[in-house]
């Protein structure tokens, strides 16, 4: 993953992409397309778009593979436990889309009606998109430049039509390009109310999620908080627990400490996990009691630091502002 510059600009700024600083980085091209240039208008689209979707969460990650498409289908499958929570699901990873398959999905295809495209239901209250949807084959490759991707995410957000939702978790891929980019220009007119970032507690994964951090507060994205995947592993036999990835720096709990950013809790390592996404069910169905579930349960549920507390306090102010 490549590293905000220090000294970047921030992509609101007429300066994006012409600074001494945007030399070199992988983002300039698209950050100067949009210096200076008349606003793109799908961006007051998708703000009139979005007025029906309450709460607008991005899930990221620094390092691919430390669980952040699990934990995105979790909570979209946790907050839909609630049959009057209507809750939607969008997988902006263009160049490897697993939410079809976690969420059982594999095979379905995407319907256009008068109204856009239509999601694919998992449950009544429960839809997922993806460009997974859009392949003939789960193993076709999508080979797409930073314009295509940006296209593809616009058209998400834009002409899908959602419906009224309580809660848009949006799926993103590692890092901080095109994607992460996208999302957040086209959303921040209609209101984000910040990202949920996902780590495992080695040093080796908690330095992209700093950079991640980084990323938030440039273009700035409210932080909800960290959660720590894989933070121990519970035999689901003998219940001891073992240190898998040991915290060799302390963990997501000193880097949260450090960085002055919530940690929403921390998710064991459990084996049934991975064969509930293969299977494309839910964990909860799978081992609902297990110290895994728990810890999912209690990171969306908790009074305290759960996301849905995060959502109500930052609720937009004055003619924006949606009651939960």
């Amino acid at each position: 993953m490549e590293e905000v510059p220090h000294d970047c600009p921030g992509t609101g700024s007429a300066q994006a992409g012409r600074g001494a600083s945007c030399q070199g980085c992988p983002n300039q091209r698209l950050c100067a397309s949009g210096a200076g240039a008349a606003p793109d208008p799908a961006i007051e689209e998708i703000k009139e778009k979005m007025k029906s979707v309450k709460h607008k969460i991005l899930v990221l990650s620094g390092k691919g593979g430390v669980g952040k498409s699990t934990f995105s289908a979790h909570l979209a499958h946790g907050l839909a436990a609630d049959e009057n929570t209507q809750v939607a699901l969008l997988d902006i990873d263009i160049c490897g889309p697993s939410i079809p398959k976690i969420m059982g999905l594999e095979g379905e295809q995407v319907h256009q009606s008068g109204s856009g495209w239509s999601p694919v239901f998992l449950e009544d209250n429960l839809g997922v998109m993806s460009v997974g949807f859009l392949l003939s084959s789960p193993d076709d490759a999508v080979i797409w430049r930073g314009p295509k991707k940006n296209g593809m995410i616009k058209q998400f957000l834009r002409d899908v039509d959602w419906g009224e939702v309580d809660y848009l978790i949006v799926d993103t891929p590692p890092g901080t390009s095109d994607e992460h980019l996208s999302a957040v220009q086209y959303l921040a007119a209609a209101h984000i109310d910040g990202a949920v970032i996902i780590t495992t507690p080695q040093e080796v994964s908690l330095q992209d999620v700093r950079k991640e951090i980084s990323f938030c507060r440039k273009v700035k994205l409210p932080v909800l908080g960290v959660v720590e995947n894989m933070s121990s592993f519970v035999c689901p036999r003998c219940q001891k627990e073992s240190q898998i990835f040991p915290p060799t720096t302390g963990g997501a709990e000193v880097m949260c400490q450090d960085l002055q950013v919530p940690l929403l809790g921390r998710v064991p390592l459990d084996p049934r996990i991975g064969k509930s996404c293969d299977k494309g069910q839910s964990f909860f169905v799978e081992a609902p009691d297990s110290p895994a579930a728990l810890a999912y349960r209690s990171i969306i549920q908790s009074k305290c630091s759960g996301i849905q507390d995060f959502c109500s306090l930052r609720q937009p102010k004055g003619e924006d502002r949606v009651s939960a």
